[in-house]
């Protein structure tokens, strides 16, 4: 397995919780090619926190990586040319670059977000977009994938876009194992209206996670929003709203994206034909299963299995839009 260099760069003001997201999930591990190197400008970086933190790695570390990955920080501070320099310079030779929560607005003083989407803490986007004009900020995402510039929301958004990449890198399974071991959702559907400040929720109502969960363990049965919402014991009405208001989606929008997650597991650890996968998952038909494919992961089933199937070991040199199709 070819070796994924991932250098963490640590900005002075580095949100703790932020810069533990991607050193935990990228770390060594015997199923990912994973290399992970805490980097700084200096070697002491004081946290927002107020304690400070010894990397291990250079600027130089980030020049060579593969990834690099900038937590959130402070984004007031005004940050070093040698730092921005450097983003920039790992954006001109491709590098992949991500941020987390704030750390867009280092990659937007570098210039690596002009003319891209990006997101950040719902706190600081009307900051990001007054600031930076050049940047498309997205309001209502958990993180924007923009193929080797990646950004994410607030916080613990930035699990689910190092899982976002673990996916890509690696598979559904690998990504799904890394998850099981942070009890983390594997992936989450939503934007970050589930988080802005909202009326308290009326007393007496529960969270319609046990019926998510219900509709997980039979994704290949018809799940209609009378079904669902007749489980979770509501009107259909008051479930469509409910549902909206905890995960930012549409009951219809998460079961898909439940089903194609499913699908992808199924591609990698069996040899079903396509019929059954689909069948399997919720699909339905092997055609609609790669129309689902090419419209979200721009591949085939067909690609997909061969890139990801249990007799590979592939590299997280390339994305799921990369991949051969046929």
């Amino acid at each position: 397995m070819t070796v994924h260099r991932v250098a963490v760069l640590a900005l002075d003001g580095v949100t703790p919780l932020d810069l533990a997201i991607p050193t935990q999930i990228f770390t060594t591990r015997p199923e990912t090619p994973y290399e992970m190197t805490l980097c700084a400008l200096d070697a002491k970086v004081v946290t927002s926190a107020g304690f400070a933190l010894v990397a291990d790695g250079e600027l130089a570390q980030v020049r060579t990586a593969d990834t690099v990955v900038v937590p959130g920080f402070e984004p007031n501070l005004r940050l070093p040319d040698a730092v921005l320099g450097t983003l920039a310079e790992a954006r001109d030779r491709g590098t992949r670059v991500v941020s987390i929560c704030t750390g867009a607005f280092a990659l937007a003083a570098a210039g690596v977000l002009d003319g891209l989407h990006a997101t950040t803490h719902w706190k600081h986007i009307d900051e990001l977009e007054r600031d930076f004009p050049a940047v498309k900020v997205d309001r209502d995402v958990l993180y924007v994938d923009e193929g080797d510039v990646l950004t994410s929301a607030g916080v613990c958004c930035g699990i689910d876009l190092c899982l976002h990449l673990v996916r890509r890198d690696l598979g559904a399974v690998v990504a799904n194992e890394i998850a099981r071991g942070l009890v983390a959702a594997p992936h989450r559907d939503g934007g970050q209206a589930q988080y802005v400040p909202a009326p308290v929720a009326v007393a007496g109502e529960a969270s319609l996670s046990g019926t998510r969960g219900w509709a997980l363990q039979r994704l290949g049965e018809p799940l209609t929003l009378r079904v669902l919402a007749r489980h979770a014991g509501v009107s259909q009405r008051t479930f469509m709203r409910r549902f909206t208001e905890e995960t930012g989606t549409t009951p219809l929008q998460w079961l898909q994206g439940a089903r194609l997650g499913r699908a992808r597991e199924l591609l990698e650890t069996t040899d079903h034909p396509m019929d059954r996968v689909a069948r399997d998952c919720g699909l339905g038909t092997a055609a609609n299963l790669r129309l689902h494919f090419r419209r979200v992961l721009g591949t085939t089933p067909t690609a997909y299995r061969r890139t990801f199937g249990r007799s590979k070991s592939p590299s997280p040199a390339g994305s799921a839009a990369a991949m051969p199709a046929d």
